[in-house]
């Protein structure tokens, strides 16, 4: 028997969206998913606006004609602080991206000292820097940029060990000097650093809250999605594309394990 319901495409540059996935999972269980990983443009965070720019609406245009979902979720800050207005003007449906966690980081820290914790392409935006000015301007903001902490989580997900040296090195500057000792609250403004929660808090001696945008990208979703009528999913097993070669069973296992029963490389 088919069965309706809502099926949602997230995209990201690699297995950072995944910690978005579990949010979505979370509150839209029967929800069909399919998940797009640009595995071989990653990292965007090193990558200039142009390129974004340049690349993720027509690839964006190309996942949703194969796989004609209702809403896409851009499931990576750096793509959507560079690319989200093209990539609607593109795109027919919902689109949903995300957003830097600055502002209940704000409203969260009692010193007034927090975080931002992304890769070089999102901490560096003026879109960053607007948010900023309108949610913590009263606020002591360091900001600190890691591409190395992006391929940490991508290996924790292919199951290697994760150097908690390179998790030291990375965040050291975000509790440094006087500012950085009064540090509460940390936005993780990257998908990818979620997955890293558990090694990030046990790297640092202070209390500090660790706070990202998947909860509120599922709650989102949900209002988009309650203007949309339901209609027949498809019947295959929810599907993650790997746009390059990393397709081998260890990379495969860590998507199975976000109900991805599937894994499927695509040529560029």
């Amino acid at each position: 028997m088919s069965l309706s319901g809502h099926h949602i495409l997230v995209f990201d540059s690699g297995v950072g969206g995944l910690s978005v996935v579990s949010e979505i999972r979370a509150r839209q269980p029967n929800a069909f998913l399919s998940y797009v990983a640009d595995d071989i443009f990653r990292p965007y965070g090193n990558k200039t606006e142009a390129q974004l720019q340049s690349r993720l609406p027509g690839l964006l245009a190309t996942c949703v004609k194969m796989l004609d979902p209702a809403a896409v979720v851009i499931a990576c800050n750096t793509a959507s602080t560079t690319a989200l207005p093209p990539i609607r003007a593109q795109l027919n449906i919902p689109v949903i991206g995300v957003v830097p966690a600055i502002k209940p980081a704000a409203e969260k820290s009692l010193t007034n000292a927090i975080g931002v914790l992304g890769t070089p392409g999102t901490v560096r935006r003026a879109y960053v820097d607007s948010l900023i000015a309108d949610f913590a301007s009263e606020c002591h903001v360091l900001l600190q940029g890691s591409t190395r902490l992006v391929a940490e989580a991508e290996k924790k997900l292919a199951g290697e060990g994760v150097d908690m040296r390179v998790i030291r090195e990375e965040i050291a500057p975000l509790f440094a000097g006087r500012i950085g000792a009064d540090v509460d609250a940390v936005v993780l403004a990257c998908t990818h650093f979620p997955l890293l929660r558990d090694e990030l808090q046990a790297s640092v001696t202070q209390t500090v809250k660790w706070i990202d945008s998947g909860a509120a990208i599922a709650r989102r979703l949900d209002d988009v999605l309650s203007d949309i009528p339901k209609r027949i999913l498809p019947t295959h097993e929810q599907t993650a594309f790997l746009i390059g070669p990393e397709t081998d069973a260890i990379r495969a296992k860590a998507f199975s394990n976000y109900g991805f029963m599937r894994t499927v490389g695509l040529q560029p």
